[in-house]
């Protein structure tokens, strides 16, 4: 298994002098080289461009060095428009399709002197149907859906960072299977201009990246917000949070997230079993239906006048999508309000939930990115949500934990997250 990249201690060797961004675009072109034929995480690539980039200064002049991203290389989920690389969406309906303008997303890396390596595969519009991305973890099972080719590229050591999408569980769940970090911000923290919308109540742009201080370096570096990690944080109030769904979860899911909780409270947290309330666990429902009346309004042209070019998967679920009347999306808008609201007053007495990421290890064979079961209450809150990794399952594939922070405190989940990984490690 090739090791993984910290974008963090790559972009400190940048600023001291011990690497250049050259150097780094040439790791990063050497692996991708040599992996890319097994892994399939990219939808469009140009290396000689990369490097070409790496040899230049950043933005206005300034030394790649001096940026916010060091010049580091950076993957983008081709579900978000880009001018120098084709946007194909994983539909052969926009093959070739060239974008006019960058999604702001994407204009952020670049001001941040981040080099786009280039596209990282998408499921079809995002949804799940499987793409030939493979788990680079073992490659005859699923690398998840819908960010695969972003959280591979990471994984197999292509990329320190990518940039993926979750509507409901597109970036916890391939960073679990796969075996990274993954980080879906608190909802509209990275700006969505640019993407090709599925739920806009929903989608939300994140991260994958090897460790949390390397995500959270990167998500310092795009918002220019300060998410520096920097000393020990105090012992955190931790809900342990199972949801009725419990059942659908492996032994091994069961044996990862008791794991995780025991190393967090040897580490000095204090962990309680809770049950999430009732108008909590209700959003659980309702993001199913904002999704679907969502979707179907979103794909509105590509059902009327190209059907029979989606694929199969995605014709039944937006015909069915086509049922759910404006009453029920309006009654589950008001549920999901009343979740939310309900989770902001339960982080009164906890600092963040630790939770399933997943059902277990990913599933063997490419005939399905898994289940999202664990992940749509999460997207449906808002909550700034964080796949932990440092855990297995009973084959020896990864399985992750997810952190849930409370809305808007996207610092103190990631402080978190790093305060269960460094746990989990010392275990």
């Amino acid at each position: 298994m090739t090791e993984m990249l910290s974008a963090a201690a790559l972009a400190q060797a940048v600023r001291a002098g011990h690497l250049s961004p050259a150097d780094v675009a040439e790791r990063c072109a050497e692996t991708i080289r040599a992996r890319e034929v097994e892994v399939r995480a990219f939808a469009s690539l140009d290396l000689d461009g990369l490097l070409a980039a790496a040899r230049k200064t950043g933005p206005g002049g300034v030394p790649l060095a001096k940026t916010a991203l060091a010049g580091l290389p950076v993957g983008v989920k081709d579900i978000l428009d880009t001018v120098d690389f084709p946007t194909e969406r994983g539909s052969k309906l926009y093959a070739g399709y060239r974008p006019a303008t960058d999604a702001a997303i994407v204009r952020m890396t670049a001001r941040a002197g981040g080099l786009v390596a280039g596209k990282t595969v998408t499921t079809e519009f995002a949804f799940m149907q499987p793409s030939a991305t493979r788990n680079p973890r073992r490659t005859t099972h699923t690398p998840g859906g819908s960010s695969a080719g972003s959280a591979a590229a990471v994984a197999a050591g292509m990329l320190p960072i990518t940039i993926g999408t979750q509507t409901g569980g597109s970036i916890i769940r391939p960073a679990s299977y796969c075996g990274v970090t993954g980080y879906k911000p608190s909802f509209k923290l990275l700006p969505v201009l640019g993407l090709k919308p599925f739920s806009w109540s929903l989608d939300t742009i994140g991260l994958f990246g090897a460790h949390v201080a390397d995500i959270a370096f990167a998500a310092g570096a795009l918002t220019g917000r300060d998410f520096a990690l920097d000393g020990e944080i105090a012992a955190p109030r931790i809900a342990l949070v199972k949801t009725p769904r419990a059942h659908l979860a492996a032994e091994d899911a069961h044996a990862a997230l008791e794991s995780a909780a025991h190393a967090a409270a040897r580490a000095g947290a204090h962990v309680t079993a809770i049950d999430l309330p009732e108008a909590v666990e209700a959003g659980d429902g309702a993001q199913a239906v904002v999704q679907g009346f969502e979707a179907a309004l979103a794909f509105a042209d590509e059902w009327d006048r190209h059907r029979d070019q989606l694929s199969p998967t995605l014709s039944t679920y937006l015909e069915g999508a086509a049922r759910i009347t404006p009453e029920q999306y309006d009654a589950a808008r008001r549920v999901a309000r009343r979740s939310r609201h309900a989770l902001a007053d339960l982080f009164a007495d906890y600092d963040a939930l630790l939770t399933f990421s997943v059902t277990g290890e990913a599933p063997e064979g490419l005939g399905s990115t898994g289940s999202p079961a664990f992940n749509r209450l999460w997207t449906l809150s808002g909550a700034p949500c964080v796949n932990v990794v440092g855990l297995t399952g009973a084959t020896g594939l990864p399985i992750g934990v997810q952190v849930v922070g409370r809305f808007g405190r996207d610092r103190q989940a990631l402080e978190v997250a790093q305060f269960l990984e460094r746990a989990i490690a010392a275990n």
